[in-house]
């Protein structure tokens, strides 16, 4: 076991110290971003995916995403969903897909209709296949996601080091964002998002990992840390990740980890035994005063700024109009061009124009629900019902993924606000249909033999 933690304490340092170097150096950056699609084919080639090696790699990458675009490290802007694709299909080339996966065909074939309609009615000075591939590719990185995970037999110590996979690369976030803004005070003036804080990015995006980073870091901590060192490591690092999330002022990230957190402590009461139930009870209990500590320290760091950001007033104390920033004017234009257009919808990246065209505003979808309707009409309504009910069907016959409801919380809530500017939400929502069991039970595993 010393050993075990000495070597995940090295990697922890590891991408502390990859932060540094990166801050000091920027172009060692790309380097990195090379590096983790050149390991990775290694490790899944070498291994054979015997034990989800890609799996584990996509998790990575989705762990690095906002890292690297912080950094200017990717080669192209969607570069982490094309590595995710890349990996999932080269982990099906050794293990396969379920043949029940056909319901991901199916979604896929009702965005078909848009694709094909946004490519005839989209502007000539539009970049047609750009336009019509900013709006798919995260559909696309769910399909070939959902493809691999459905029904894919895992066992709950190969979720583990998933966790671990989805968070290192955020202990690198954390550390670039602490060298890139020590002093949140100097920088805090107003209750907009704050870019000086989210590493010079952009914050929802950088508070919808950071959201990502607490849940990996709090299951970490309750589920999978043995011994001491381990839960001050992983209380430390959740307590950092709540911090600095809740100080980029976008609330998203952080509304979706609380959500994602309290459904994970439902889910394990729910099937505890009367000990483990007064265990969960404390822990809770416990999390709510961690969270009034880094919550009071957020409020005295940003002169009281946080407060009124999480109140929806202004840097004066003023009550504002608009809660979500603008969204909800966007999705309201969304849902007016789906009432107009409600059997074939708009076309795939025609809502950016047609929305200019009607109001004058410049800006793309933030919510992936109305953005479906609005370009896809009722194959949108269809594809999304696809979305919703497959993953909850499941949870009756695979009780053992306690991870199922709060990986679907995140996916259903970050779309909300983020649509898919990220590859996190569709393969998070990939990880719901998932076959989990707490012990690997197959003969092969038994008799030392690799597994499928």
């Amino acid at each position: 076991m010393k050993n075990k933690l000495f070597t995940y304490t090295n990697v922890i340092v590891l991408h502390v110290l990859i932060a540094f170097a990166v801050f000091a150096l920027p172009f060692l950056s790309k380097i990195y971003g090379l590096i983790i699609p050149f390991l990775g084919t290694v490790l899944v080639l070498n291994t054979k995916n015997k034990n989800n090696e890609a799996l584990l790699v996509a998790g990575y990458v989705i762990g690095s995403e906002v890292f690297l675009r912080m950094t200017g490290g990717n080669i192209a802007h969607e570069i982490a969903k094309y590595e995710v694709i890349y990996f999932l299909f080269l982990g099906m080339l050794f293990k396969g897909f379920s043949y029940k996966s056909i319901i991901y065909i199916l979604f896929m074939l009702l965005l078909l209709p848009g694709i094909y309609l946004g490519a005839n009615v989209l502007g000539h000075e539009i970049d047609v296949r750009k336009a019509i591939l900013f709006n798919v590719l995260g559909e696309i990185t769910l399909f070939v996601s959902a493809l691999y995970c459905f029904e894919k037999k895992i066992t709950l110590e190969q979720i583990h080091f998933l966790l671990k996979a989805l968070s290192l690369p955020i202990v690198s976030v954390l550390t670039y964002l602490f060298l890139y803004n020590p002093s949140i005070k100097d920088v805090v003036t107003s209750t907009q998002s704050n870019f000086e804080t989210s590493g010079g990015f952009g914050p929802n995006q950088v508070s919808t990992i950071l959201g990502l980073g607490m849940f990996c870091f709090f299951a970490l901590l309750v589920l999978f840390s043995k011994t001491r060192n381990l839960q001050m490591i992983h209380l430390t690092l959740l307590i950092i990740a709540s911090f600095r999330g809740i100080v980029t002022f976008s609330r998203g990230g952080v509304f979706t980890a609380l959500a994602m957190i309290a459904v994970l402590i439902g889910v394990l009461y729910w099937y505890a035994n009367a000990k483990t139930k007064n265990l969960i009870l404390i822990l809770s209990v416990c999390a709510v005063l961690i969270g009034g500590f880094v919550w009071t320290y957020s409020v005295v760091q940003t002169s009281g700024m946080i407060e009124n950001r999480y109140a929806n007033k202004d840097a004066r104390g003023r009550e504002k109009e608009d809660r979500l920033g603008g969204r909800e004017q966007i999705a309201n234009t969304e849902i007016q061009m789906f009432m107009e257009n409600p059997i074939w919808g708009i076309g795939v990246g025609k809502n950016k124009e047609y929305r200019e065209q009607m109001t004058g505003i410049v800006a793309a979808s933030h919510n992936e629900i109305t953005r479906l309707l609005a370009e896809h009409g009722m194959f949108g309504i269809m594809a999304l019902l696809i979305l919703l009910i497959t993953p909850l069907i499941t949870y009756f016959t695979n009780r053992e993924h306690v991870f199922l409801l709060p990986f679907f919380i995140f996916w259903l809530l970050t779309i909300n606000h983020a649509a898919m500017r990220l590859a996190a939400p569709g393969f998070i929502y990939a990880l719901t249909l998932l076959k989990v069991r707490f012990k690997d039970e197959s003969p092969s595993a038994v008799s030392g033999e690799p597994t499928e």
